[in-house]
């Protein structure tokens, strides 16, 4: 066990390595330069010359990478595994990466969090239900419709209900986090308000992703229920509520479970369409604006943080499920 975990937790550290300097040259060769970029802003948003732009532009030049790439890169792996994922360049210039990760995380973390959670569970209710009623008009018509749901652009959805339940109706806000005539705090009245503005996100997301997870559910269960263990055990004359919930569901629920854990872990990139056209302050919107503004050491603080959060949430999977399936942990070993 301690030889599997400790391959495992190797394994880990090196795709976490790699995949973060893969994201450094990726980042480094994209086109546009943010000097260029901010004195655009400058000149664009409040009409300074460009002179006067470029100058003020220039002034954020110590927080600019300088030097040949090889030691821009050395220097940023150095930091990064001291925690110092750099400054802003041009979305806030000078603040920290992680004062602003600190300050969006949370925010994409309810609405993401939740959504995933909600359309899941909904999802492996839904697709047990329709794999056994496999065949009837029921299950054909969810089938097609969760089929036309899941490949709706979320971005789509998002503007339906913004436009529907927000600007006609006036049922929830149009966006932000919460209302500005409230005050921050662990009160009713803010966590009131935070749930009603994230209320439409959260029902973008979910109607986005809970086909995925039914239409998974359901083709996983019809193979379960075709196992030689399944009709034994309806043999035996057990209860079908033991047959389902004891070896329908545990056996169906495992190919679903590797694909939940990383969807955890991209959960912290948030979704960049649905927290833009909402206004929701999360680390989508903040992912979009760096890459817009050529940020170099937000847009990396940002990548890598998702590297980071997938390639633990793909470890924890692969324990949880050598320790739910003994059989693939042994399967390692050989």
């Amino acid at each position: 066990m301690l030889k599997w975990l400790s391959r495992r937790l190797i394994i880990a550290f090196l795709t976490i390595f790699f995949a973060i300097t893969l994201s450094f040259f990726i980042v480094k060769a994209l086109p546009g330069d943010p000097i260029d970029v901010l004195t655009n802003i400058l000149v664009t948003q409040y009409y300074m010359s460009y002179d006067s732009a470029r100058a003020m532009a220039e002034a954020a030049a110590p927080f600019v990478p300088k030097g040949p790439i090889w030691q821009q890169y050395i220097q940023y792996i150095a930091n990064f595994f001291r925690g110092n994922l750099g400054v802003s360049i041009t979305y806030s210039t000078g603040t920290p990466v992680m004062e602003l990760l600190a300050a969006t995380i949370p925010w994409t973390v309810l609405v993401v969090a939740t959504s995933l959670v909600i359309s899941f569970v909904l999802g492996i209710l839904i697709g047990t239900s329709m794999a056994y009623l496999h065949g009837s008009k029921i299950d054909s018509f969810l089938a097609v419709l969760f089929s036309i749901i899941r490949s709706i652009p979320e971005y789509i959805v998002a503007l339906l209900l913004l436009i529907i339940f927000a600007f006609n109706l006036k049922w929830f806000p149009t966006g932000g986090a919460y209302s500005s005539n409230v005050t921050p705090g662990f009160n009713f009245d803010f966590i009131a308000d935070v749930l009603w503005h994230a209320a439409l996100p959260i029902l973008s997301w979910v109607i986005v992703h809970i086909g995925g997870w039914a239409l998974s559910m359901r083709g996983s269960t019809i193979s379960v229920l075709g196992e030689d263990y399944i009709t034994y055990a309806k043999a035996r004359g057990l209860p079908s509520r033991r047959i389902i919930t004891t070896y329908v569901a545990k056996n169906a629920i495992l190919p679903l479970f590797t694909s939940f854990m990383l969807s955890i872990g991209f959960m912290f990139g948030g979704s960049v369409f649905i927290e833009y056209i909402f206004g929701y302050p999360g680390v989508g919107r903040l992912m979009y604006e760096a890459i817009n503004e050529r940020d170099y050491y937000l847009m990396l603080g940002i990548f890598n943080i998702i590297i980071i959060a997938v390639v633990i949430a793909a470890l924890i999977a692969d324990i949880l499920y050598g320790v739910i399936d003994p059989r693939i942990r042994r399967g390692t070993q050989t």
